[in-house]
């Protein structure tokens, strides 16, 4: 028995403004609309994101995001009408910058994540 998929939910009180604004993140329209007040991205090959209209939990998402080149990443996220903070490092060559989206749930990516420590 395993898990072979992760879902994380942005809660969002305005489906439509957000949905936009994730499209414009992920530089595409959503992979799926299942349902009224739901969009879903597919991220990984067994990782998505959902953007759910739920106004009483909206801005509380904590999302973190690992990317292959953060610096290109950050660019792309610019040239889309995105602004990212600030990179900060962490510790061991790890990098970060985080945004938020209109309700407030915050978005990190990171630059130099490694799956061992």
């Amino acid at each position: 028995m395993a898990i072979e998929h992760v879902l994380a939910v942005a809660p969002v009180s305005d489906f439509d403004t957000a949905a936009a604004w994730y499209g414009r993140l992920f530089g595409r329209a959503p992979d799926n609309r299942p349902m009224p007040g739901l969009a879903d991205w597919r991220i990984t090959g067994g990782g998505r994101l959902q953007v759910w209209r739920d106004p009483a939990r909206a801005g509380t998402a904590l999302l973190n995001f690992a990317v292959d080149d953060l610096p290109a990443h950050l660019e792309a996220l610019a040239d889309r009408g995105l602004a990212p903070g600030e990179v900060q490092e962490a510790d061991k060559g790890v990098r970060l910058s985080s945004l938020t989206d209109p309700d407030g749930n915050r978005l990190t990516f990171i630059g130099g994540f490694r799956t061992t420590v």
